[in-house]
């Protein structure tokens, strides 16, 4: 078989799979979030945290629930990488130093999951398990909860209540990721993924030395690394580790939970609204972009010039020979359109059109399908740009399932879709302009400014993957990643509760002969155009300093 027909036949397989679970997943996390019977345990921790879960909330009191969570998380994170060293189960290793353990805080709390050192030898077990581990359970509701408040906003009317953050925080860990999770980490298990607690060994002998290994409890983590779109892998080359990836199955199964929850989202919110219709012209948009981009991957990487490369198959470099060109394009695009930052190879050896694809399709917001939660919301909020701009083209007041959208709510819309490449294109022209942090970059050129670009990108969309050659563990780049991290993650949830208050306090308006069928292809294909252009408007100029100008010129 040719790695040509290997690429194509894992493709379709992953499709299918994610066929057959769509309705029943989908409509499984509609019945979680619109249930009013509480389990036992979820009263417990009601009780224990002091919530009242009948409580409905305005968007401000929702989101100072979000902020205060996610706050109470990064000091608690942040202080058990402090206290390492005195912890058990510590390997040996010291407390991690100041800046890496406000960055790493904030990486994971955020479902960024950027990771500026090694996990083997960095984070002893209890780091792992009781921190990052929980946080990769925790950041991934929280985005599940905001998505699901948006949607609940087009849903009610003369009403500023989106719920109650606190049930939509503990019902999406436990009733959804959890059980997922658990299920995941046991088929991973079985595919030769290690789950223990041992310590390091001594691993043969390498030119005159020995190479050290650790254990730890990575099957369990790496299934919601994948299952909650974060990324962080329990080893410094992630999932192209042997430990974490053992084979092309597990590979497969690893992209296949990336996508579970973010295209099944689709289905969940096309069943809240009243029309499931709905929810597949969003998964129709986001399924478009993902086949598009993962097509023009895979040939971007077979069909290279180069007498070396069309002897290797394609662009083997940096790419495990377990994956192949072709698993390992399905996984660079799936990993790069949601927020998972999780790899299987590294980006910086992809070709240098290759690289910028992934770059495109962070920068397009991750909404094809995007994070869990995040990518939902996203996606929703370029609906509403795509309805603003066909009320422009004929004439009408725009609305979308329901909902007029007037000035407020398009402001919001437009603030959401600024602030991002706000933050990366700034923080990338800083760190080019001081004379200190470029020395970071491992290479010069076209492909050293795209590892900065790159970085940014990755940080502010929450994505979490890097580009490798960059040394991003300075003390300028941790904190920079760091309130990248923190701005891009908040301040659009903040537009986006604002947003969903605003909705539910209309009235819904009637379907007339002039309402847009935002149903339809003709909208499907109005929103795939509206977030290309957009998206290509906005950084344009910076690709064409770095990935475009590479791959014209190899």
């Amino acid at each position: 078989m040719g790695p040509v027909l290997a690429g194509v036949l894992q493709l379709l397989a992953l499709i299918g799979a994610l066929a057959l679970v769509y309705i029943p997943v989908g409509n499984y996390m509609a019945r979680v979030y619109s249930s009013d019977r509480h389990l036992r345990v979820e009263k417990w921790i009601y009780k224990g945290i002091g919530a009242n879960p009948n409580t409905e909330m305005t968007w401000p009191a929702y989101l100072r629930g979000v902020l205060a969570f996610s706050a109470i998380s990064v000091f608690f994170l942040y202080l058990l990488q402090r206290l390492q060293g005195i912890l058990p189960g510590s390997l040996g290793f010291s407390s991690v130093n100041p800046a890496q353990s406000f960055d790493t805080a904030v990486s994971f709390v955020t479902n960024t999951n950027w990771q500026s050192y090694y996990g083997e030898q960095t984070m002893g077990h209890v780091v792992q398990t009781a921190g990052l581990a929980v946080q990769n359970f925790l950041s991934a509701a929280v985005g599940m909860a905001v998505a699901v408040a948006l949607v609940r906003g087009f849903v009610r009317s003369r009403t500023g209540e989106l719920g109650n953050f606190w049930t939509d925080l503990v019902r999406g860990t436990l009733r959804i990721l959890v059980p997922m999770a658990a299920v995941a980490a046991v088929i991973l298990v079985a595919c030769g993924a290690i789950q223990n607690f041992s310590g390091i060994h001594e691993v043969g002998q390498f030119m005159g030395g020995s190479q050290q290994w650790n254990g730890g409890a990575v099957a369990s983590q790496e299934a919601i690394k994948e299952l909650g779109t974060n990324g962080g892998g329990y080893f410094n080359a992630n999932s192209a580790h042997p430990f974490e990836n053992p084979s092309p199955f597990s590979n497969l199964f690893e992209i296949f939970l990336i996508l579970i929850i973010p295209f099944c989202l689709t289905r969940t919110f096309g069943v809240l609204v009243g029309s499931v219709k709905q929810g597949y012209a969003i998964l129709a948009t986001m399924f478009t972009i993902w086949l598009g981009f993962v097509a023009l991957m895979m040939w971007t990487e077979f069909a290279h010039h180069g007498p070396a490369l069309q002897a290797a198959g394609g662009a083997m470099e940096g790419k495990e020979v377990r994956f192949g060109i072709g698993g390992s394009s399905i996984f660079a695009v799936s990993t790069t359109l949601t927020s998972t930052g999780a790899v299987d190879s590294f980006h910086s050896s992809f070709t240098g059109l290759g690289g910028g694809i992934t770059m495109l399709s962070m920068m397009l917001g991750e909404i094809a399908p995007g994070g869990t939660g995040s990518g939902l919301y996203g996606i929703l909020i370029m609906a509403i740009i795509a309805v603003f701009i066909a009320g422009l083209m004929v004439g009408r007041t725009p609305e979308y399932l329901g909902k007029k959208i007037g000035s407020r709510e398009i402001k919001l819309a437009a603030c959401y879709i600024l602030i991002t490449p706000a933050l990366v294109l700034v923080l990338t022209s800083i760190s080019m302009a001081l004379p200190t942090p470029p020395h970071s970059m491992l290479n010069s050129g076209a492909h050293g400014f795209s590892e900065v670009l790159y970085a940014f990108t990755s940080a502010a969309n929450n994505n979490g993957s890097a580009f490798a050659g960059l040394n991003a563990n300075t003390d300028w780049y941790n904190t920079m990643t760091g309130v990248a991290m923190l701005l891009g993650r908040f301040l659009p949830m903040i537009f986006v509760l604002a947003l969903a208050g605003s909705l539910a306090e209309q009235k819904p308006v009637p379907v007339t002969a002039g309402t847009l069928r935002t149903e339809k292809p003709l909208f499907t294909g109005l929103l795939v155009g509206a977030i290309l252009i957009i998206t290509g408007l906005t950084y344009f100029p910076a690709l064409a300093l770095g990935p475009l100008a590479e791959g014209l010129a190899s």
